[in-house]
């Protein structure tokens, strides 16, 4: 494999400007290459109506289901939520927001888990899989909490990523204990944990998202390693000038390039993919200096070009702007995902700001409410030839 990945990068090198093309044997892959040390791009404002579904779900608030909003995964029929405080509480939601249970194995027994670092759902087997990084390993359970197995994580690395692959496996993003120069994802089976098989992604050096700031104190920039895209994986690795996209069958393909390199850049400017639609590819642009300076580009596949973007909630009649902050999600289905504070919906219902769905919603809502989760959805959308 990085005999694979060092001829894929020679040939990357070769290509010049942002160019898109076909790859072989896989019609749906559109590859390009973004120069990152453009500096005036062209504006674009964007409403997210026009190319994403929108789906608000309230979620039940009662002195059993009382949390945070923090999405741990999503499925067709319900979602699984947790606190942002490691409380070993999970919530089970329907899609509709109603509260069906909480779990909480919280503990140091060989059937608990000692904190919840995400978690991976399997609807068609009635089972979600709990990543314990502390005590380095995954634990099953069924959705109603009852303890079914448990596998440790690889000998001699962590997972630090779990996300439901297929029915027989999960796909994990990977930390080295050691220094490794590689970022490494892997296909575990959900029945024992063992390895089925192994991405690596090679680089010169690592280069690190933390900087120091004036305090003495370290910030980190934080991205996506791995992001599902249709039937498809997307791998991303700071230290990497490629962003890979990865398939069932277990073929990897370059999908996005960065030139220069970011092995010859000081400081560097990372590029990192956010948020990836039919049309639209979302990406963050992040110099490391000034505790990180971060431009909003946009690569329009219509248009065959990168834009610096605003991107507005069209459910708000006050021109509400969307940041992707929180943007995690765990299937083809879920673009992104975010949490509404029920105080801000509130507010903005008093000042005749909401329309729609949204509307309806916060009209029901207490400022001490539960959250409400916005779920972005991929909307097809045919391109213009």
């Amino acid at each position: 494999m990085k005999r694979v990945n060092i001829i894929l990068f020679i040939i990357l090198l070769m290509m010049e400007g942002c160019s898109e093309g076909r790859q072989s044997g896989k019609d749906s892959d559109i590859f390009i290459t973004v120069d990152i040390t453009m500096v005036n791009y062209p504006k674009k404002e964007l409403i997210l109506q026009d190319f994403m579904d929108v789906e608000y779900i309230g979620l039940e608030t009662s002195d059993e289901f009382l949390c945070q909003g923090r999405v741990l995964d999503i499925g067709s029929d319900i979602l699984l939520v947790s606190n942002y405080f490691d409380d070993g509480d999970i919530f089970v939601f329907d899609r509709n927001g109603k509260g069906i249970r909480k779990i909480n194995r919280l503990g140091q027994g060989g059937e608990e888990y000692t904190s919840i670092y995400g978690t991976a759902l399997d609807e068609d087997n009635n089972e979600m899989f709990v990543n314990d990084v502390s005590g380095k390993k995954i634990l099953v359970y069924d959705l109603y909490g009852k303890f079914k197995r448990s596998f440790r994580h690889d000998e001699g690395i962590r997972y630090v990523g779990i996300y439901n692959f297929d029915n027989r496996n999960l796909i994990c993003e990977v930390d080295y204990d050691n220094k490794a120069l590689e970022k490494l994802f892997i296909i575990v089976s959900k029945l024992n944990g063992s390895v089925v098989n192994k991405m690596p992604i090679s680089y010169k050096q690592k280069k690190s998202t933390r900087i120091g700031n004036n305090n003495g104190r370290f910030i980190m920039y934080l991205y996506s390693n791995i992001l599902p895209f249709h039937d498809s994986w997307i791998f991303a690795e700071a230290s990497s000038d490629t962003v890979f996209r990865f398939f069932p069958d277990f073929s990897m393909i370059p999908f996005i390039a960065r030139t220069p390199s970011i092995q010859s850049m000081d400081p560097e400017i990372f590029l990192f993919p956010k948020i990836l639609t039919d049309r639209y590819y979302f990406m963050d642009k992040v110099k490391k200096e000034n505790n990180f300076t971060k431009t909003d580009l946009i690569y329009d596949r219509q248009a065959k070009s990168i834009y610096e973007y605003t991107l507005y909630n069209d459910d708000y009649s006050n021109k509400q702007r969307v940041d992707m902050i929180t943007c995690e999600t765990k299937n083809g289905e879920i673009a992104f995902w975010q949490e509404i504070e029920a105080h801000d919906l509130v507010g903005s219902y008093k000042k005749g700001e909401l329309k729609g769905k949204l509307k309806e919603i916060a009209a029901g809502l207490e400022e001490e409410s539960n959250p409400v989760i916005m779920l972005v959805k991929n909307k097809a959308i045919k391109l213009n030839k």
